[in-house]
């Protein structure tokens, strides 16, 4: 923490996970023992990562504490994880976190102090040793926050007087969402019960996976299809993911985004006055980037990771971004937000069905495509794979890369006649427009001349393995493609990707755990 603890104000809260309690009393006794002046904790140490960075902006502290291992599996044998967000809000930037690691390699003690553990359950002000620890409702400074930026009542008019009524469903994985999602779209929108799921965060996510995506949300996406829900919306266990599915209509991560910045300033009153700027991470698709040219914005291509979008959006040129792995935000506070993200789909909605009565998800889709061309995408998560194959795999592509003849060269897919040029093919990099800082190796892609893509990562916030990730993008302005399933769209590209990647043979892996 610049500057030292002395004196300083932070926030702590976390997805509820399995030892946050404990968790929460270890960093009580170390913020006595170091001189930490005020801790603003949030009840039962529950606060989802985007109301965290709320808090931590509304109350201008000096950063927070959240304890989360993100949309990983909870509980006894599954992961655990520690945070640290900055006083604008956001994740810490590198140079926050290298300056962290260097102390935990001389690092000889720790002060501590000896104190007994304090009721989490009891909101109020409390002296706990020399330490001030108020303890805020969870929910309500968030909830305040999104009323301010969306229109309420244009929903609720929606959902209550449109006929027949659109039907909803949230599912909250039994993550940190859940009371959350009970407070908007029950207390607020004043819908029922049975339009809220999995809304009690348990320290396992009641054995879900809390990863708001097609093979995980499973639930959700069963009980739509089944029920006919016009509108259905998933996040993650600590909140800064989401997902967004009706009825026959899976709404892509990188779709998403994009209609979110083109209906942004018709919809959501907080961008009336304007938009700055668009930003994607790299391994999303170029949806987005078509919207900023439409609308003469600048539009940012970054590497993973919601740090690199706080910059742009401190520096004023950032309004709203998104990323491929199914977080979207805007620059309200500095994290990925998914329940904002779920709530902007709702007025976009609302606000479609004034122009066109009964316009669903679908209709939002194809009209968006139709203006702007659809842009293919799908992700493959090859998880938990030995480290070492995954590696070799990188190795490997590095090297073909290398080769002065790869670009140029055609790559056919192995069940058709399809083949595509290689155009380029690199490991991305970027600078920084603010502060200069440069991010190398992010991720290998290949361009190809008709604008399709491909990417590897080696990615994960798990515990245990390397998750290889496989991205695929193909742009299309024939009309006539718009309705196909995305793994039609895409299987030549995909079969080009698994053959100059080798990936089965370095991973000895038949298919993907997750497809997205």
């Amino acid at each position: 923490m610049p500057g030292g603890s002395q004196g300083k104000t932070i926030v702590v809260g976390g997805d509820g996970r399995y030892f946050s309690p404990e968790a929460t009393q270890i960093i009580l006794r170390l913020a006595a023992g170091n001189g930490i002046k005020h801790i603003i904790l949030g009840k039962d140490a529950i606060l989802s990562t985007p109301a965290v960075s709320a808090l931590i902006r509304s109350h201008k502290t000096d950063g927070g504490i959240l304890l989360t291992a993100s949309h990983n599996p909870g509980g006894p044998e599954n992961d655990f994880g520690i945070k640290f967000n900055i006083s604008n809000g956001g994740p810490a930037p590198e140079d926050v976190t290298n300056s962290i690691y260097k102390i935990t390699e001389t690092i000889s003690e720790y002060k501590s102090m000896n104190l007994p553990d304090l009721d989490l359950s009891k909101i109020g002000e409390f002296n706990h040793g020399p330490l001030k620890v108020t303890i805020v409702d969870s929910v309500s400074n968030y909830v305040s926050l999104l009323k301010e930026i969306f229109d309420f009542g244009m929903i609720k008019n929606w959902l209550h007087h449109t006929t027949p009524k659109p039907t909803v469903l949230f599912d909250a994985l039994n993550g940190v969402t859940g009371p959350y999602g009970r407070a908007i779209f029950v207390d607020e929108l004043g819908l029922s019960e049975d339009s809220i799921q999995n809304c009690v965060p348990k320290p396992d996510f009641g054995g879900h996976h809390p990863d708001p995506n097609l093979t995980y949300a499973h639930e959700l996406v069963e009980a739509v299809e089944r029920n006919n829900i016009e509108f259905g919306a998933a996040s993650d266990g600590d909140g800064d993911r989401n997902m967004i599915y009706g009825k026959g209509a899976f709404v892509t991560p990188s779709d998403s985004v994009a209609i979110i910045a083109d209906w942004a300033e018709k919809a959501i009153p907080y961008f009336k006055s304007g938009v700055k700027g668009l930003a994607r991470s790299m391994p999303t698709s170029g949806a987005i980037d078509l919207v900023a040219k439409d609308k003469g914005l600048e539009c940012f291509e970054v590497p993973t990771g919601w740090k690199f979008f706080g910059n742009l959006m401190d520096a004023g040129r950032l309004s709203i971004c998104g990323e491929e792995s199914f977080g979207t935000g805007s620059d309200h506070i500095r994290e990925k937000d998914g329940v904002w993200a779920i709530v902007a789909w709702l007025s976009i909605l609302a606000a479609a069905n004034k122009e066109q009565p009964g316009a669903g998800i679908n209709d939002v889709l194809m009209k968006h495509w139709k203006k702007y061309g659809r842009s293919f995408f799908s992700r493959y998560d090859y998880e938990e794979c030995e480290s070492e194959g995954a590696e070799a795999m990188m190795s490997h592509l590095r090297k073909l890369f290398a080769d002065s003849s790869f670009v140029g060269s055609t790559l056919k897919a192995s069940s058709s006649d399809t083949s595509f040029k290689v155009a380029e093919a690199d490991d991305f990099s970027y600078t920084d427009p603010i502060d200069g800082s440069v991010s190398k190796k992010q991720g290998l892609y290949i361009k190809f001349t008709d604008g399709s893509r491909v990417i590897f990562r080696l990615s994960g916030t798990g515990s245990s393995g390397a998750t290889v990730r496989l991205y695929v993008e193909k742009y299309s302005k024939n009309e006539s493609e718009y309705g196909l399933d995305a793994q039609v769209g895409l299987k030549p590209l995909i079969e080009v990707a698994l053959g100059v990647s080798k990936l089965k043979e370095y991973t000895g892996r038949d298919k993907p755990d997750v497809i997205t």
